[in-house]
């Protein structure tokens, strides 16, 4: 097969410890071992995928079977077991799939072939590739074997699920972990290839390639290839194409995306996320992608522009602190709790897409809470226009909902619609507040009250209270302004992760329910079950409160 009709991956593929990038701890332990003769009788390489643990699985078998020797392996004009390895056609080197090769047949089958020593080289290599496949009887059939080899007879396992061996099998063998290969290594390797094969690749498109392999060089091969047979004659693959190849899309979008959710501009929102969608991505890369943003947001002066993986550019890292710098970063904590939740949400939502738009609407209901969560009403009036009429005109500004609390304005007079300080009435407690709602008809604030709320503290002008998910988002505005209407006074309302009293809906509910359970065991009700099987009490009224009707 001419070499050059080759994948990358198979004609990049490492020959040697010195071709090898990413494991040179590993690579120098295992040559000090072979020179000091202390050759362990097998050898567990582990790792995520396309990491080199087959790889190096050859290049120990070469190591250790070069006509040579260790001192002068093979490099350029290969021996002939060097040679033969490389093919994997070595007489003496097995190598086996245990996906395919599972059952204990097959290890004694192996087992009865190691009793014959090698025949034209030091050692009998066994390599077994996907270790980890294996069933439970073909491990127990090679653990004697495994422990009291022939002197001759080494064996080289490989495998992505390392929990899935048996603890017997993994003591008795020297155990490599393999680690992912460092963004930056990665990028200059798959820089020097595409050079190598006259590739017209921009470095920003390299560089989303080490994103997407996550640490994998096979897997950025393959990226590269892909990149590389999609370009035309004098036609660069620049970002932009290379996303829309790798099925990614650009990050500044979710940074402008997340920009106007803090804003609660829930239409634009919803354009922005339409778009990102109709470039075909898939719900569930949209959000894992969110979360990783949302990372990068709450975590953006803590990193380096380095260690993000080189998903974000100098552009997009500054944008993201800009804006980060700007909010109260417990909205980051509830946004990546809610994402979460909504991740489990779609795998079990038929129309993915429209749970995505939901899920971030309910992120804009988060923000418009959290932005009021302290907000004051203040009196602006200066000496002189206390004097005057108490119905002049207030508004309040909009909070810019990407600021913290404490930068949020306070109303000022304005020439509109008007909001007129009654006679003062003094609310000196939650079930006063609960009865002037109810003598000023205010039904929907006090409905929010008894059923949404769950009040933690009630102190002159200042209510602390926690809120479940069904709280309307204008509530705290609403609340406010009718307290300064009322009381002609500034009050501060508080939200708090801490768990208030039962709300009043709550508390009604618990008492009927008790009623409820006391007359199931009352003497007259036992009656009417005996001759009614079927009876149900679902309400109980006081004989004082029937008479007063």
């Amino acid at each position: 097969m001419n070499k050059n009709s080759k994948v990358l991956a198979l004609k990049y593929r490492p020959q040697s410890f010195d071709d090898l990038i990413g494991q040179k701890v590993i690579s120098e332990t295992i040559i000090n071992s072979i020179k000091s003769n202390k050759i362990p009788n097998a050898y567990l390489f582990t790792g995520i995928r396309g990491v080199g643990k087959t790889t190096i699985a050859r290049i120990v078998a070469k190591l250790l079977n070069c006509t040579n020797g260790i001192e002068k392996i093979c490099k350029e004009s290969l021996c002939e077991n060097c040679e033969s390895i490389s093919n994997s056609n070595h007489i003496d080197v097995l190598e086996m799939d245990a996906a395919s090769k599972t059952g204990v047949d097959d290890v004694r089958d192996l087992i009865e072939f190691s009793r014959y020593g090698p025949s034209s080289s030091k050692y009998k290599i066994f390599i077994i590739d996907e270790v980890h496949m294996l069933s439970k009887q073909a491990f127990n059939a090679l653990l004697k074997t495994l422990e009291e080899p022939p002197e001759y007879l080494k064996f080289i396992f490989a495998t992505t699920e390392i929990k899935k061996i048996p603890v017997t099998v993994v003591s008795r063998c020297q155990r490599y972990d393999l680690s992912r290969v460092k963004s930056l290594e990665l990028f200059e390797f798959i820089k020097k290839i595409k050079e190598m094969e006259n590739g017209n690749i921009s470095d920003d498109a390299l560089k989303l390639i080490v994103k997407i392999s996550e640490g994998s060089v096979r897997d950025a091969l393959s990226l590269l290839d892909r990149g590389l047979l999609t370009l035309e004659k004098n036609k660069e693959l620049d970002l932009l194409s290379a996303q829309k190849i790798f099925g990614y899309f650009d990050k500044s979008q979710l940074i402008e995306l997340f920009n106007l959710i803090l804003n609660a501009d829930e239409k634009k929102v919803i354009d922005v996320y339409r778009r990102i969608y109709n470039q075909g991505i898939e719900p569930r890369v949209f959000i894992n992608d969110f979360l990783e943003i949302l990372y990068y947001f709450k975590n953006i002066n803590l990193i380096t522009l380095e260690s993000t993986n080189f998903s974000l550019n100098n552009d997009e890292f500054a944008r993201i602190k800009k804006i980060a710098d700007q909010v109260d970063h417990h909205i980051f904590i509830m946004f990546w709790q809610f994402t979460i939740k909504t991740l489990e949400e779609i795998e079990i939502v038929s129309n993915q897409n429209l749970s995505i738009e939901m899920f971030l609407v309910r992120l804009m209901h988060l923000v418009s809470l959290k932005s009021t969560e302290e907000q004051f009403v203040k009196n602006d009036l200066s000496n002189n226009s206390k004097k005057k009429d108490m119905s002049s005109n207030y508004v309040i500004d909009a909070v810019d909902q990407i600021k913290n609390v404490s930068q949020e304005k306070t109303i000022k007079i304005e020439k509109h619609p008007e909001i007129k300080a009654e006679a003062k009435i003094t609310v000196d407690s939650f079930e006063k507040l609960l009865q002037i709602c109810s003598d000023k008809k205010e039904i929907k604030l006090k409905y929010e009250l008894e059923k949404n709320v769950n009040l933690v503290s009630f102190d002159k002008n200042r209510i602390e209270i926690s809120f479940n998910d069904n709280l309307d988002k204008n509530f705290l505005k609403d609340l406010s302004l009718k307290l300064f209407e009322w009381t002609n006074e500034r009050w501060i309302i508080t939200l708090t992760k801490t768990k208030g009293k039962i709300s009043i809906k709550e508390k009604e509910q618990n008492e009927k329910n008790l009623q409820i359970e006391k007359a199931k065991g009352s003497q007259i009700f036992k009656n009417i079950s005996e001759k009614f099987s079927d009876v149900e009490l679902i309400n109980v009224k006081s004989k004082k409160n029937s008479d007063k009707k």
